[in-house]
């Protein structure tokens, strides 16, 4: 029995440690309990939160846990702007703390904000300390008044992450121009995807302007910033919120970089801006034979110009655009032609609703279409016209497309002519089309339309307008053969009639068109019909 007392005791003892031992390894890894959604709590700051009379060069903030700064430098809004970005840490490492050191002189008798956005959040759980602020002012008192609204992009669904508000003040002297050449007075930032908050601001008049600002440097950049503003100038305080469509400019016209020569008898313009009037002239002297033609690449900005029988190692041209911009001698020292190279918009599957087209690296001025055989999967000779398009570089073919066929279109050499004189190769293309029940359609309706014209844009869930309907009056508008897909209707009040959409232009006081998305998706799907009835609120 003494024996057995010995074993259990030694067993027990054992037991103990074991346990003892696994306790100690799962402690700091506890499973179970509720996750920590707190987020990051301020403690103290020094000077303290809401100074007056500040005049400082460094800020400590202390938090209750560890923080993190993420992406501060994008996130961080200083209203007003300093000119000198103020130093910030820690970075990349955990702390209890931040410093700010401040490299810029500040004005007097201001209130300054810094609004740290999504930037602070805790070291463990990734808790966000959403629009975090400091506040100070360099006066006898903190500014206190505040302008609020929505924002939205002026014709995309989609929204731009983190704009930036900013206000002007109406002083002497002021004129537009500043929002290209000086930073705003106050700056505010979006406190979700759709509202936005500027705080901290003193009495008065102030033009208000919202910008991606690509460069976050508060200044218009016409070429890489949308821009937003309101028509008027705002007076602070005041009860009322303010609703912004953020647009791109059309460009002033520009030619950016000199024309160049690609090819033998093919010379290129850049451009940036609304081309509508911009031609190219030759001024160089030419014989009988010459011949040329001007196209618009539908890619890029630029404009192509094609020409032969013509040998000198130079040509003289202007560009124009109503007036004369440019005069230029362009050296000539490409030896080779561009090769003609054509292929087809379609393999495999052409859609009911889609159109066949065969396209051209070259221009083409002559189509044959003895040289053309195009038959159905019972050799039937299919019936068909055939356009080339405004810019010369597209074949359409219009013909009755069946359901559920098989065609086969056969292109020989000499079919197409291209602006040199060089005929194609033989091109063979195969494709088939699907069952009617493939597809759905779409009967729509849409009521509380404020005015007439408008533009119906029917567009795919990757953004892709399938179809367009012009409306001078209510009517239903009915969309056929589409694939299944998740669908949105945009509607765009043509206010000039002109068919199509007009962005803004903030020194012309300009506002965008107005374009209308429904919240409504349309979840189309094989053989179904779909009667909808959209109210514009």
């Amino acid at each position: 029995m003494a024996f057995l007392r010995v074993h259990f005791r030694i067993f027990f003892i054992l037991t103990v440690l074991v346990s003892i031992i696994f306790s100690c390894a799962r402690r700091g890894r506890p499973e179970g309990g509720p996750k920590d959604e707190d987020k990051p709590i301020m403690v103290k700051t020094d000077p303290a939160f809401k100074s007056i009379h500040f005049d400082e060069d460094e800020i400590k903030i202390y938090f209750d846990e560890f923080i993190k700064l993420k992406d501060v430098t994008s996130q961080l809004i200083i209203s007003p702007p300093l000119k000198y970005p103020p130093v910030i840490s820690p970075q990349g490492t955990p702390s209890k703390k931040i410093t700010i050191k401040i490299k810029d002189t500040l004005q007097e008798n201001t209130t300054y904000t810094f609004n740290f956005g999504q930037s602070i959040i805790d070291n463990t759980e990734g808790n966000v300390l959403d629009n975090f602020k400091y506040i100070f002012s360099t006066g006898d008192y903190i500014d206190s008044l505040e302008v609020s609204g929505t924002i939205k992009d002026a014709f995309d669904f989609k929204m731009i992450e983190n704009p930036t508000l900013m206000l002007y003040p109406i002083v002497e002297n002021f004129n537009d121009s500043i929002i290209y050449n000086e930073k705003p007075m106050y700056v505010g930032s979006t406190l979700d995807s759709v509202n936005w908050n500027i705080s901290n601001i003193k009495a008065g008049k102030y033009l208000l302007v919202a910008l991606n600002d690509n460069s976050k440097n508060y200044k218009f950049n016409p070429k890489e910033d949308k821009i937003g503003f309101h028509s008027t100038y705002i007076s602070v305080p005041t009860d009322n919120t303010y609703n912004i469509s953020l647009f791109n400019e059309i460009l002033p016209f520009k030619l950016p970089t000199k024309p160049k020569e690609v090819a033998k008898g093919h010379i290129i313009y850049g451009y940036e801006g609304d081309a509508s009037d911009f031609k190219v002239k030759l001024l160089s002297e030419i014989t009988n034979e010459f011949k040329s033609i001007s196209t618009f690449d539908q890619q890029k900005d630029t404009l192509h110009y094609w020409f032969k029988n013509y040998e000198k190692d130079s040509i003289l041209m202007t560009a124009s655009k109503k007036i004369v911009l440019d005069t230029v001698i362009i050296k000539l020292r490409a030896e080779e032609i561009d090769s003609l190279k054509i292929g087809a918009s379609s393999q495999g599957t052409l859609h009911l609703r889609d159109t066949f087209k065969i396209a051209s690296n070259v221009p083409m001025v002559k189509v044959d279409t003895t040289k053309i055989y195009f038959i159905d999967k019972d050799s039937m000779q299919v019936p068909y016209q055939v356009v080339v398009s405004k810019n010369k570089n597209r074949l359409i073919f219009d013909f009755d497309k069946k359901e559920q066929n098989k065609y086969n279109l056969a292109l020989f050499p000499g079919a197409i002519t291209d602006f040199y004189g060089v005929q194609n190769d033989t091109l063979n293309v195969s494709f088939t089309t699907k069952k009617s029940t493939s597809y759905s359609s779409l009967f729509l309706k849409i009521n509380n339309v404020k005015s007439y014209p408008i533009i119906i844009h029917l567009i795919d869930d990757k953004g892709k307008v399938i179809e367009k309907k012009y409306a001078d009056k209510a009517r239903e508008y009915q969309f056929e053969n589409l694939l299944p897909s998740r669908y949105k209707v945009r509607i765009i009040y043509d206010t000039n009639k002109n068919k199509k959409w007009d962005t803004g232009n903030f020194l012309l006081n300009q506002q965008p068109e107005e374009v209308y998305y429904f919240e409504n998706v349309i979840n189309a799907k094989p053989n179904f019909y779909f009667n909808e009835t959209f109210t514009v609120n």
